[in-house]
């Protein structure tokens, strides 16, 4: 991929095409974010970016402000499914992790699914975001990749101004499936059990003062350290 460029979304025909992107990557039954809602946030001091091979869009963010104005709410990441296991998602949050600094925003907050790895991995492992709060299916019955299973949340608060080599002392582990969106697609009644599972144990260790610290890769397991 020569030549790739990472910049905010640059007119009304971007933005357009931003709407198809999210319809590639999340499934054509899962609403995109509109493209007019999207420039009129963008116009407010939101994020609009995306990666571009050439004229082909290959990832888009999606970020807006919040009621406090040093953070950020991430709204959308997404990696066009023939560009994935690039490195592209973390490119893009560096991209953001830039923007925001610049304009002296030092919090970045998104919801994730817990269960996924790949969300696991560069949320947790990669950026260094912790999490302390879990959301019980927080968009209800969804569609597209996501159909199936409640819509359990974590959310991710990354502190831009974190040290990269800080400390982490683990207290206990969570772990969740290698692959769980197969799980979703193959056996959901299973992908349903994993679900309950994190939940019970990751709520049950926020209520004990406990949160999400790090994420071990080779055991697939999220790290609990104490606040």
């Amino acid at each position: 991929m020569t030549g790739l460029v990472l910049r905010d979304l640059a007119s009304l025909a971007e933005l357009k095409a931003a709407e198809e992107f999210q319809r590639c990557v999340w499934g054509k039954d899962d609403p995109a974010d509109n493209s007019d809602l999207m420039m009129a946030i963008q116009h407010e001091g939101g994020l609009l970016a995306g990666a571009f091979d050439g004229d082909r869009m290959v990832a888009f963010l999606f970020g807006f402000p919040t009621s406090d104005p040093t953070a950020q709410h991430s709204h959308r990441l997404g990696v066009h499914p023939d560009s994935q296991g690039q490195g592209l998602g973390v490119r893009m949050k560096l991209y953001q992790k830039d923007w925001c600094l610049a304009r002296g925003i030092t919090h970045v907050r998104w919801t994730y699914d817990p269960a996924r790895r790949a969300n696991a991995v560069l949320n947790i492992h990669r950026l260094g975001a912790t999490a302390k709060t879990y959301y019980r299916d927080y968009y209800g019955a969804m569609e597209g990749i996501n159909a199936g299973v409640p819509s359990d949340r974590l959310l991710a608060d990354w502190d831009l101004t974190r040290p990269d080599d800080a400390l982490i002392t683990p207290v206990d582990q969570v772990h969740i499936p290698a692959d769980f969106a197969s799980l979703v697609a193959e056996a959901p009644q299973d992908a349903l059990a994993a679900r309950l599972r994190i939940r019970a144990a990751l709520e049950a260790a926020f209520a004990d003062g406990l949160h999400v610290a790090g994420f071990d890769r080779t055991a697939n397991a999220y790290l609990l350290a104490r606040i």
